[in-house]
């Protein structure tokens, strides 16, 4: 079985797809302690290492290397300071890169990241990893076109060691208008699950802003984008549709109820099984921010599957 280190690990979305595909995770690190509760109470194999990257200083060797270091400068609600410390912990991921010499890596960000503004700190990134030894590609893969049912478009960046005599190539799609098959539905993703599932979802009114766009699809659609802010969180299908009502206003079209996807739905939605288990310790906003900052897992099964057969 081919072995994986993890780091920026979260509540652990990229490495339950690397499980998936076959992967055994040897270690993952985070510094979020409220994160690596939920992923030890779902892959409680993994040494999880709780504290800051730069403290560790010596990683156990594995076929391949994976990280989601944070992007709080590169997505759309970031601050957008591409010199804020934050931003640079792609260096740390380059450090354990040339510490453990894997064969292969995965690196997943947002999408922001390859925005005009952002473009010489993402040339960065790539030269840090091409130096190191790899031969890299970079793609923008949407999370429905892999069997995920939200629109939700990340990049994704593989290195081969440039030892291996192969290169890569990213996933066909497999759901979608020219795959195999469709995209997969919110009913489809929530099927069996309660409507009003009481204590799962957040309650607070729906303040302006939450009101200032259309935060709602049908069940036969795809969820918008699964978001860490319990406030900002989609609607779900069961609320009446929503109207444009002027500049920055949406009414719904009734007064029937309306309410926000359950942190449970969205870790549906986000390719998380049914069975996921979220601590006692964790509450309710906990886990819908580790939920919405996760990497949705077939995702990033599908990107380490497509890696060649080097292990």
């Amino acid at each position: 079985m081919p072995t994986a280190v993890s780091l920026f690990s979260g509540c652990g979305g990229s490495d339950a797809g690397l499980v998936s595909a076959g992967f055994d995770v040897l270690m993952a690190n985070d510094i979020l302690t409220y994160a690596s509760e939920v992923y030890k109470a779902n892959l409680p194999d993994t040494d999880y290492r709780v504290c800051s990257i730069e403290n560790i200083k010596k990683f156990p060797k594995a076929d391949l290397l994976v990280g989601c270091y944070p992007c709080q400068g590169y997505s759309q609600g970031g601050a957008r300071e591409a010199n804020r410390p934050i931003n640079l912990l792609f260096k740390e991921f380059g450090r354990a890169l040339r510490a453990i010499k894997p064969k292969a890596f995965i690196v997943e960000n947002v999408s922001g990241l390859t925005r005009e503004d952002n473009l010489a700190l993402f040339q960065m990134q790539l030269r840090n990893f091409r130096s190191a030894g790899y031969k890299v590609k970079w793609s923008l893969l949407n999370a429905a076109d892999y069997g995920v049912a939200q629109e939700r478009k990340r990049v994704l960046i593989v290195g081969i060691r440039s030892d291996q005599d192969v290169g890569y190539e990213f996933p066909k799609p497999t759901h979608g208008s020219t795959a195999r098959k469709p995209y997969l539905t919110i009913r489809e993703a929530l099927s069996g699950l309660p409507e009003w599932p009481e204590g799962e979802f957040n309650e607070e009114p729906f303040h302006w802003y939450y009101m200032s766009r259309n935060r709602r699809r049908d069940w036969h659609e795809l969820s918008k984008t699964i978001v860490s802010h319990a406030r900002h969180m989609p609607l779900h299908p069961v609320s009446p549709p929503l109207i444009y009502a002027g500049k920055d206003k949406y009414i719904f079209t009734n007064d029937s109820q309306a309410r926000r996807f359950s942190y449970r739905e969205a870790a549906c939605l986000q390719g998380f099984k049914r069975n996921i288990i979220f601590p006692d310790s964790c509450g309710m906003y906990t886990r819908y921010k580790v939920v919405g900052n996760a990497v949705p897992p077939p995702l990033f099964k599908a990107v380490a599957k497509a890696i060649p057969a080097i292990w």
